[in-house]
């Protein structure tokens, strides 16, 4: 694994966006796979503490059944409790319309549906076809439209599933065509197993951008093959401007064998930084906030950047 100098050399005195928006991933897709519940109360003062840290966008929770992920069973309570700060979006993950109708009781005012770019990852994560899951937004977006609340399109596996190895970049081209077709604002593209290199990412962009403008897309990388910034960094070389990261690179995938966490909130904003790309985000903050939340849950920070770098 490359450090964070490493790659800060690397990538210097190349051309990137001068703001890029980070959408912090850590409450929902980093905790969600946490073998120990994590206490509401716990919850509730980590997106508080993450409210205080410069974010225009934090997922708070998933209103999933509590039987495939009991983790998110207190969704409506998590929601209720945080505080709401101005200028702040809370999206929360409604895979169907019984967890649309559920976010919309308790408040939410922004949703995220998912789907993949692999068959078989579907049908493992969400006991459908590709095709099938998007059918099933469409009374979601229908009802978002009423509501007015936006909508974000998810695509795990954009370059490699853990079932059927590379995916080539004309399926994903497909998948995000589809959702930008039936209303997806934004459409995050996920190395869900972080196999992604920053060739991979170069051919599976040029493929989507040939159906989806650029400034609706975002990465979604996971760090398995310590790999994350310098995809997300090529991706950036490509006009991208929007990035998910999770602090403290919390999280994994429980239905893709191996996967690390998401690429760390605090390495995205450290190496941005120092290659002259503004986030809006308080680096020392992050850093507080990753050290009380991986106290808080008896877990390992496993960002790189610790205020050493």
């Amino acid at each position: 694994m490359r450090s964070l100098r490493e790659i800060i050399t690397q990538y210097r005195g190349r051309r990137f966006p001068s703001f890029v928006t980070i959408k912090e991933m850590g409450p929902r897709d980093g905790l969600q796979n946490e073998k120990s519940v994590v206490s509401t109360d716990t919850k509730v003062q980590f997106i508080n503490r993450l409210s205080q840290c410069g974010y225009k966008s934090i997922e708070v929770t998933s209103f999933v059944s509590p039987k495939a992920v009991p983790q998110m069973a207190d969704n409506y309570q998590v929601f209720q409790q945080i505080q709401k700060f101005e200028g702040i979006s809370y999206p929360v993950l409604t895979p169907n319309m019984k967890g649309y109708d559920a976010a919309i009781q308790a408040g939410a005012k922004e949703v995220a549906v998912f789907t993949g770019a692999s068959e078989t990852f579907c049908q493992k994560n969400i006991n459908c076809s590709i095709e099938e899951s998007i059918r099933r937004f469409l009374p979601i977006m229908e009802k978002a439209n009423d509501n007015n609340v936006q909508v974000r399109g998810y695509v795990s596996c954009v370059m490699g599933c853990p079932f059927e190895g590379d995916i080539d970049p004309a399926a994903v081209r497909q998948v995000a065509k589809r959702l930008n077709e039936i209303g997806c604002y934004e459409i995050s593209l996920g190395d869900t197993i972080g196999i992604g290199t920053p060739e991979k990412t170069i051919a599976m962009l040029h493929e989507v951008l040939q159906e989806v403008p650029l400034e609706k897309l975002a990465l979604h990388c996971h760090n398995t093959y310590g790999r994350a910034i310098q995809n997300i960094l090529t991706g950036l070389e490509m006009g991208v401007s929007i990035v998910d990261s999770s602090i403290a690179s919390l999280g994994g995938c429980p239905y893709a064998p191996g996967a690390t966490g998401n690429v760390s909130t605090e390495d995205v904003v450290y190496v941005l930084s120092q290659l002259g790309v503004e986030t809006g985000l308080d680096l020392q903050k992050l850093e507080e906030t990753a050290n009380w939340i991986c106290a808080a849950i008896g877990r390992e920070n496993r960002s790189l950047y610790r205020g050493s770098e």
